[in-house]
């Protein structure tokens, strides 16, 4: 396994990292056995980061990584570095209605990820939108104040703008921003990916397949299950999809002359934008991730790179990558 450093002050790990939500939240119907044996197939390829948040399906998702890492060897436990995102603030009947950023909150927050993941320490921390009530700097500092007391490891960031990543950096060390980052979603070139870089900042991207839009398997004829985020996603409505759809198409016949899927394709770029990024691959099941990982195999040339840049310009996505009350809490997209 290629691996990569998070930031100067983070850690070394795995090149491609297995980002868990869809395994308990947001995507529909999930099969915990098959989630698990999905968990235990990346570490054994030696996937060592795994990303989660206290909130997805309510605790649901540190529960399973927790079964998992306590159903792997000793070896693939050790070699695991767990990132938890907190804050978001649920309703009983699944809702968000903001987020806690509060130095108690925090704390509050780290005491029960540490209970559910069955472990003494978090290996990246952060908070999952920015908290507008609360200066970051007392956020970052009162995961410092963990990081001091050995329950956290390292100090993240996610879905912030470049002032904030100052701000947050003027603190205490920061090892990496999870922003999302996919060939349809490049709003973090102008600004945020200078600033990180300029700070030592690594980047976790999510959304590398932007939910599976651009992962070539998906149709304007698929039907959602109920509770599936997409359904309300810009990006997958309407003449909005018909148009990302095209995009996707062009992206394939860029795969298909290198033999390859436009899955790993769309990996493969991301990982192409520099040895400061880690892409996360949302896989749930052992196939998909398997597909996900052979991206690691694929080289991008530069006349690859100018057949994807012309295939899918910048810029060139139909609808937001939120709701617009969801694009509200994004301090990376004012």
């Amino acid at each position: 396994m290629q691996t990569r450093v998070l930031g100067k002050n983070g850690p070394r790990t795995s090149a491609l990292g297995l980002g868990c939500m869809g395994m308990s939240a947001l995507y529909g119907d999930t099969d915990r056995a098959e989630s698990v044996a999905t968990v235990h197939a990346a570490l054994d390829a030696g996937v060592t980061l795994l990303d989660t948040g206290d909130f997805y399906g309510m605790g649901h998702n540190e529960l399973l990584i927790n079964e998992a890492l306590r159903t792997t060897s000793a070896a693939h436990r050790e070699r695991a570095l767990i990132s938890v995102k907190f804050g978001a603030l649920r309703t009983v009947e699944g809702g968000f209605t903001g987020y806690d950023g509060r130095p108690e909150a925090v704390k509050n927050f780290a005491a029960y990820s540490l209970q559910r993941l069955g472990t003494d320490h978090i290996d990246i921390y952060r908070i999952a939108r920015l908290d507008p009530a609360v200066p970051v700097e007392e956020t970052v500092g009162a995961i410092a104040e963990l990081v001091t007391a050995g329950h956290v490891r390292h100090i993240g960031l996610s879905e912030v703008g470049a002032e904030t990543v100052r701000k947050a950096a003027s603190v205490a060390p920061v090892s990496d921003l999870q922003i999302e980052y996919s060939l349809i979603s490049r709003g973090i070139e102008d600004q945020i990916l200078p600033a990180c870089r300029e700070l030592g900042i690594g980047v976790t991207a999510y959304g590398v397949l932007s939910r599976g839009l651009i992962s070539g398997n998906w149709s304007s004829q698929r039907e959602l299950s109920p509770g599936d985020f997409r359904s309300m996603s810009p990006r997958f409505s309407g003449e909005n999809l018909e148009r990302n759809l095209t995009l996707v198409e062009a992206l394939r016949r860029v795969a298909d002359g290198k033999g390859v899927t436009v899955a790993q394709t769309a990996i493969a770029w991301v990982l192409s934008r520099g040895e400061d990024i880690v892409p996360l691959i949302g896989a749930r099941t052992r196939e998909r991730l398997a597909e996900s990982l052979s991206a690691l195999d694929v080289t991008l040339d530069a006349d690859d790179l100018d057949a994807i840049e012309q295939a899918v310009p910048a810029g060139s996505a139909a609808g937001d990558r939120y709701p617009a009350a969801q694009m509200a809490h994004l301090d990376s997209e004012k």
